[in-house]
């Protein structure tokens, strides 16, 4: 069953089946085993009314390359059922929507690949589908443009569209999920809000950097005793790490730090990241396995309430 929910990411490693996935559950594969719905439709025996209450944009813009903007999208919406001036209407409003007024009527041979993927997720929303798969979608885009199509993504989850995205990036899992399934190998492994996932890697980390060298044994017993811990401290040069459940004690320690003398060079509190979450504690590989951060995929579904 496929459950609509304010917003959800997956994130998965190479191979792991997230295009099949999003296939499947867009009626463009047939699943060789279980069943799926969106909506409460079976995928595969409503395969007409599910086309129906989808949008999808693939990992490669779909549109026609010989073709203006404008063109693309009145020739989509055509195909879709509208009349030439509801084509027309309907593509002024998504050139502008998505930033793309002034490119207009310049062939897409000559659009960057940001523009690309901005015209294709406006392909997608010309019918207005209560449900979009969008598959890497900000894939190769350059820092300015990614951040433009997180926005776009916030403005449609809060105009109530459900989506499911995918990813290479977690941050952008961790910037646009409200939930989150890990797949890993064919199978969900976990599924949380980022919070609940990061919290299941462990506590937050205190990390403490002393002006003097010669504080740091003192500092390190100040800590041990505040935080209520006998191990697990450890310190370098001028600085100490230690698991810390309890961020209320953060008071207590610089107050216990400030009567002994103590200067801090620096101190915070750090949640565990969803690169923990994802390459150690879920799905259990180490940095080692296609963890170089450019080597693996992080698949990221977000889901927008329809």
């Amino acid at each position: 069953m496929f459950v609509p929910v304010q917003s959800m990411v997956c994130l998965v490693s190479n191979g792991a089946g997230k295009t099949t996935t999003i296939g499947m559950l867009a009626t463009l594969l047939r699943p060789d085993a279980g069943s799926a719905r969106i909506f409460g439709h079976d995928v595969v025996k409503e395969s007409q009314i599910v086309r129906q209450l989808i949008g999808v944009t693939g990992q490669y813009a779909s549109v026609d390359e010989s073709l203006s903007a404008t063109e693309n999208l009145i020739i989509f919406s055509q195909l879709l059922g509208l009349g030439r001036v509801e084509a027309r209407q309907k593509a002024d409003e998504l050139l502008e929507e998505f930033g793309l007024m002034e490119a207009a009527k310049r062939p897409l041979k000559n659009f960057s690949g940001g523009m690309r993927r901005r015209l294709d997720l406006a392909a997608s929303l010309i019918a207005q589908p209560p449900l979009i798969f969008l598959d890497e979608p900000t894939t190769g885009l350059d820092p300015r443009t990614r951040t433009q199509m997180w926005d776009t993504i916030r403005r449609l989850v809060k105009t109530g569209s459900t989506i499911l995205l995918t990813t290479q990036y977690l941050e952008e899992a961790d910037q646009l999920a409200d939930r989150i399934a890990v797949i890993d190998h064919g199978r969900v492994v976990a599924e949380g809000t980022v919070d609940e996932l990061k919290a299941s890697v462990g506590t937050s980390s205190l990390q403490l950097s002393v002006q003097n060298l010669q504080d740091i044994e003192v500092a390190r017993q100040i800590v041990e005793r505040v935080l209520q811990i006998q191990s697990n401290v450890s310190y370098e040069v001028g600085k100490i790490t230690a698991p810390m459940a309890n961020a209320d004690l953060v008071t207590d320690l610089l107050i216990a730090v400030r009567e002994a003398g103590i200067h801090l060079a620096e101190m915070s509190v750090q949640k565990p990241t969803l690169d923990e979450v994802f390459l150690i504690t879920i799905t259990g590989h180490g940095v080692k396995e296609d963890a170089v951060s450019a080597s693996f995929e992080s698949k990221k579904v977000k889901v927008g309430k329809a």
